[in-house]
């Protein structure tokens, strides 16, 4: 029988944050500078994109004097979207914000497999341990302090190899589907620019983008609390449309108009705020405003997705150039965004070469959030010693 020992964090890993970055030492390019968005981006295999750097001058200075993320390292999201982990790998060259992330460095390998203490984080175990020790009533928080205290059970290495490689298989899989996907993607944006930039015709019929579909623009959630336990779902944000359905995600009432609930395979665009397009792959939700559902009854999904994406850059340079604190574009910017609309005869043409690609990632995702699913069942009872492994 496996033997499982208590030890506080502070005990089997050093905690601390990185030294203070001031605004005045940002260069245009150099060594990436990471906030909690980054981390979270990274946790979920997305590109990273980020306009923060430091000069390799500075970044070695501080890694000479207080050290930089390394192989094994966990850093954990401490501020705001609480109590996301991130294990660093062989490659990564990043330095990151401090107060937005925790860094656990130098953890006993005797004790602890750096891998394990990541999946720790993520289980219901964990995650309860670290809303034990939040602080902050306008923003919550982790400190440091309230990390070095927390209790974590942990059998023996060997076991916690056995755990995380029954988990490891199951994300190398994902994570393989996730590339495969955003392969297929490539290459159905490649068809889409071949078709309609590099050979449109000129005979093609051009259109606002508003005419080709039906952009639905979200509810005021916050206005259609749940009634009760069961008839609710998530409410999709554009936080969400990033990162994914959450344990901190808001509920709604599933008592709204069948138009607004959003399933796996819908079109969404973020008008506001970060903008974006994409095809949702997650569960059942509510649409919340600031995004829209872009539906058509005449034109194929691909070709509205598209023709939105296209149209992405420009859309959010006009969002940029509002003296706002937050940008945005205005339906009459869907009326001005033009499309070319084929015959009849070739979009058929074209739908059947790009709803294989489509047909394919939807797969994908099928498959992804089956995993997911199985994971996330496996995970908390494998932490918690409810499974027993030989």
């Amino acid at each position: 029988m496996t033997e499982w020992k208590e030890y506080k964090l502070g005990e089997v890993a050093e905690i601390t944050s990185s030294k203070r970055i001031f605004y005045s030492e940002y260069v245009p390019n150099g060594v990436p500078f990471y906030r909690s968005k980054e981390i979270i981006d990274l946790y979920n295999k997305r590109d990273v994109s980020t306009e923060l750097f430091i000069s390799e001058k500075r970044f070695k200075e501080i890694s000479e004097k207080f050290g930089a993320p390394k192989e094994d390292d966990i850093l954990l999201t401490s501020v705001g979207s609480l109590g996301i982990p991130y294990k660093v790998k062989p490659n990564d060259r990043f330095y990151f914000k401090d107060g937005n992330l925790t860094w656990f460095k130098d953890i006993d390998k005797e004790k602890l497999l750096p891998d394990y203490l990541m999946y720790w984080l993520s289980t219901g175990v964990g995650k309860q341990k670290l809303e034990e020790i939040t602080i902050g009533s306008t923003q919550a928080a982790f400190t440091i302090s309230g990390l070095k205290t927390i209790i974590i059970e942990i059998p023996s290495i060997n076991t916690q190899r056995q755990i995380t490689s029954i988990l490891t298989s199951l994300d190398d899989k994902i994570d393989l589907l996730r590339r495969e996907n955003a392969t297929l993607e490539v290459m159905a944006e490649t068809l889409f620019r071949q078709w309609f930039v590099v050979e449109a015709k000129e005979e093609w019929e051009e259109r606002p983008l508003s005419s080709i579909a039906t952009f639905l623009n979200g509810l005021a959630c916050q206005k259609y609390p749940p009634k009760n336990g069961i008839d609710k779902l998530p409410v999709l944000k554009i936080r969400e449309l990033s990162s994914g359905i959450g344990n901190d995600s808001d509920w709604a009432t599933t008592e709204v108009g069948e138009e607004y609930i959003v399933h796996a395979g819908d079109v969404i665009f973020a008008w506001s705020a970060s903008l974006m397009v994409k095809i949702w792959e997650g569960e059942d939700c509510i649409l919340n405003q600031h995004l829209f559902k872009v539906t058509s009854d005449k034109y194929p999904k691909w070709f509205c997705y598209f023709w939105c994406k296209h149209h992405l850059n420009e859309f959010i340079s006009i969002a940029q150039s509002h003296a706002t604190t937050m940008g945005h574009i205005k339906r009459g910017d869907l009326d001005t965004a033009m499309v070319l609309v084929p015959s009849d005869e070739e979009l058929l043409s074209m739908t059947e070469k790009m709803e294989g690609l489509l047909k394919k990632m939807e797969n994908n995702n099928e498959q992804i959030n089956t995993l997911v699913q199985i994971r996330d069942g496996l995970l908390p009872r494998l932490m918690s010693n409810e499974i027993k492994l030989l």
